[in-house]
């Protein structure tokens, strides 16, 4: 198509300068609720259209959409001030994208919940920065489909930061940490983590919706870098029994309207020592108040409760988060403030989770705390694990859920969540989540058969 009186001048000028990088097609790609990519792929030259929305999705195709057969169709609109040419095929340029329905943002589509709250924080003058830490396995995947470590005598029962781990595989890891600083993400660490085969990939915080497309596009990123290894990558929250799981913390902060963070504040002002103000002290008393609803979204899969465990069959404790609680760098807690405070760090979001969704739930849940001055109380400094039932009653201290149908529980008993994602996503996510642990709870593992069919 010529450039015409009718095209937006910055679409043809994102047109003239994507031709000149070689790209031919644009990706507008939005997520399910479960955070999984979806698309339609458009020539260059139909990008004006694309993003007026002329791509049609049937709906009732995907989960968590909430819409019948009889419907009409929802269009995707995609966010052209985000393209991304993928590194390794330059023909193809990437964009997140938006669902609407009858040309109006769709409220089921999790990306447009997470600017609606964002809108209202900005209103009680906030805007809210977070970062992602990206906890991947790089594992082989056998003939039978069983997973295994690509290095064979990647044996050492405490594989964390070892540096012979790191080396054997710097082939795939060279090329996720070149591509995420050629993006300007600004990595500024990675490492092998607590598991065999394990890797944390951090780069720089930014505004939450920011963040949230970088994390969608990681995991594209990161898989197909495996592949091109042979080998495959995994978010999995818990992929192996006896090993830690995939974490994907969320580190948090609120800013004010001039960019200052407004968690931060000397320690020696600060009496409780965390070094946080009353704003952070007040939004982690929310987050808290709905700790065990937020769950549902942080760890959204049957799998993430299989992290969620004290020790289960590993050697030595998970790392992972049981305990509805906040303290200092003592990772025992859900909530942690990391050393020199400014931020909070949410501990039970796993690799599984859909961005969007966690941090449009956890940034209300927050905002509430600071709207009403939630309390947290005292930090929990000790060993959380090592605490006796009584213990954690005396302080207060509840149990994360310990199952994804529990943790469905306690999100569909919470009004906020409702609140916060409308009726209609809020009722979806219901269903879809306990459709997968009814679907879970059905099927015979080969555990139960190993277990059972010589005994009676």
């Amino acid at each position: 198509m010529a450039h015409g009186a009718d095209i937006d001048p910055a679409i043809a000028r994102l047109q003239d300068d994507l031709r000149a990088r070689g790209v031919k097609y644009v990706i507008g790609a939005y997520v399910d609720i479960h955070g999984v990519q979806k698309a339609k792929v458009v020539p260059i030259g139909h990008l004006p259209q694309m993003a007026a929305g002329s791509e049609r999705y049937t709906g009732y195709a995907l989960d968590g959409l909430g819409q019948a057969p009889n419907e009409d169709e929802l269009t995707s609109v995609p966010d052209l001030s985000r393209v991304i040419p993928l590194p390794w095929e330059p023909k193809l340029a990437w964009a997140p994208a938006d669902l609407a329905f009858q040309g109006r943002p769709y409220p089921l589509s999790t990306r447009v919940a997470l600017k609606t709250v964002l809108a209202q924080a900005k209103a009680m003058g906030f805007g809210f920065n977070l970062g992602i830490e990206c906890e991947v396995f790089l594992l082989r995947q056998a003939a039978d489909g069983a997973l295994h470590t690509p290095v064979p005598d990647d044996k050492l029962l405490k594989p964390c930061y070892d540096v012979r781990g790191f080396i054997d595989n710097f082939a795939w890891l060279d090329k996720v940490a070149t591509t995420i600083d050629a993006l300007g993400w600004d990595l500024y660490s990675f490492d092998h983590e607590d598991a065999n085969a394990q890797f944390e990939f951090d780069f720089t915080y930014s505004d939450a919706l920011t963040t949230c497309d970088r994390l969608t596009f990681f995991r594209m990123m990161a898989k197909h870098y495996a592949k091109e290894e042979g080998l495959i990558a995994t978010m999995m929250p818990k992929p192996f029994a006896d090993r830690t799981g995939n974490g994907a913390h969320f580190n948090m902060s609120l800013s004010d309207a001039t960019g200052r963070n407004v968690f931060a504040c000397d320690p020696g002002d600060d009496p409780r020592g965390l070094g946080l103000s009353e704003t952070g002290y007040h939004f982690i008393g929310g987050v808290l108040r709905h700790g065990r609803a937020l769950c549902a979204a942080f760890a959204p899969t049957v799998n993430s409760y299989k992290r969620l465990v004290r020790q289960g069959a590993m050697a030595g404790f998970s790392w992972a988060p049981v305990f509805n609680a906040y303290g200092s760098n003592n990772r025992t807690n859900s909530v942690r403030v990391p050393a020199g405070g400014g931020r909070c760090e949410s501990r039970n979001a796993d690799g599984a989770v859909n961005p969007y969704l966690a941090a449009a739930l956890v940034l209300a849940a927050g905002l509430e705390g600071v709207r009403e001055r939630i309390d947290p109380g005292a930090p929990n400094e000790d060993n959380l694990y090592a605490l006796t039932d009584a213990q954690r009653r005396e302080r207060g201290i509840d149990f994360l859920p310990q199952t994804l149908a529990e943790a469905v529980d306690a999100f569909a008993a919470d009004p906020l969540m409702a609140k916060t994602l409308g009726s209609a996503l809020s009722d979806e996510f219901i269903r879809c989540k306990r459709a997968e642990w009814e679907e879970y709870h059905l099927t015979v593992s080969a555990w139960e058969v190993e277990r059972y069919s010589h005994l009676f």
